[in-house]
């Protein structure tokens, strides 16, 4: 049988008897994990169980811990991080390998928890009027820069057992709007996008994971890219990126229409799991029967991100933190 396609959530601390039914019926390719689904480190490993039992295998577990504004695992479970992008700034010249201890402590806080996919790293670029919610998430504005910061990010979680999921492919930095409640408009030709926006995504197209942005890229297609044909093409075909691509937040008011088109429509755009967060029960359902299974191309590749996946490189953390807060002139966390 194959993965069905979706990546979805839950509303409380533990599963209830509905959500438990519906997903061994419908069996979603995984799932993710918010602030409303986290108490204590017991708890969260208990959620985790909860969830691969009811699909009766070791599904992927994600969550958003980029660190700073973006972090659902805060203090005392996990290290409260500054914004990644002014970790990289005061790490400077140290920056790569600076990221590369700092999401390998996250990827071990993570794993610990039974926890093992983290939506990063986030390689979109951070321009002058980048929109404010976007904008400090980011690594830096250059393009070579920021794709060596996002290879070194990636690796933390891979040596960590976690995979990395790049987002928000093929760039948002453009946007001067939040799409959690606009659609953001980029008006640049695609022959400077392939030079800045979408080059660190080809830098990494080698990820196991992409998440989608949602906006309009308006001289290649009116619509959102994640429900465009001819933006997937460009990720698929010009970014070369043939990992597991995964919608951003379906429900996000960005994109218009209800939730089981807004479904279809990505998966036929060539989306091969779409992503619903923050619904009730009746729309998590309606949103797992619009996406069905996985077709055989992304079924097969589920499973070689997957295969991705393996135990934690050993890690002495307190060597890790020593050098970490070595090479950030001593402030490394924030507060």
């Amino acid at each position: 049988m194959r993965f069905g396609a979706t990546i979805t959530d839950a509303a409380g601390l533990r599963l209830t008897p509905e959500e438990k039914a519906l997903f061994r019926q419908m069996n979603p390719f995984g799932f993710i994990l918010f602030a409303r689904n986290i108490e204590t480190a017991d708890q969260v490993r208990a959620l985790c169980d909860d969830f691969r039992e009811a699909v009766g295998r070791n599904c992927p577990i994600t969550i958003d811990q980029e660190g700073g504004r973006v972090q659902r695992l805060r203090a005392p479970l996990a290290r409260q991080w500054m914004p990644p992008l002014d970790h990289a700034e005061r790490a400077g010249d140290h920056a790569e390998r600076a990221m590369y201890l700092r999401y390998r402590l996250i990827a071990h806080e993570l794993y610990s928890m039974g926890i093992d996919s983290n939506c990063a790293p986030m390689v979109d670029l951070a321009r002058p009027d980048t929109h404010a919610f976007l904008r400090n998430r980011c690594y830096g504005g250059d393009a070579s820069t920021v794709a060596k910061i996002g290879r070194a990010v990636a690796q933390g979680h891979l040596d960590g057992g976690v995979l990395p999921i790049v987002k928000h492919i093929p760039g948002h930095g453009r946007a001067t709007l939040d799409s959690h409640f606009d659609l953001p408009h980029v008006n640049a030709p695609l022959v400077d996008l392939l030079q800045t926006d979408f080059a660190p995504f080809r830098a990494l197209n080698d990820l196991p994971m992409g998440m989608t942005a949602h906006l309009v890229f308006e001289q290649l297609d009116e619509r959102p890219a994640t429900i465009s044909p001819q933006m997937m093409a460009v990720i698929r075909d010009q970014i070369g990126f043939d990992g597991l691509i995964m919608t951003d937040d379906i429900s996000m008011k960005a994109l218009s229409g209800s939730l089981a088109d807004l479904s279809r429509q990505a998966l036929a755009a060539g989306c091969d799991v779409v992503l619903h967060c923050n619904g009730s029960l009746a729309d998590r359902a309606a949103v797992m029967e619009a996406a069905g299974e996985m077709s055989e191309v992304a079924q097969a590749r589920a499973d070689k991100a997957l295969a991705q996946r393996q135990s934690p490189e050993e890690l002495d953390i307190r060597a890790a933190e020593t050098e970490l807060s070595r090479l950030m002139g001593g402030q490394v966390y924030d507060g």
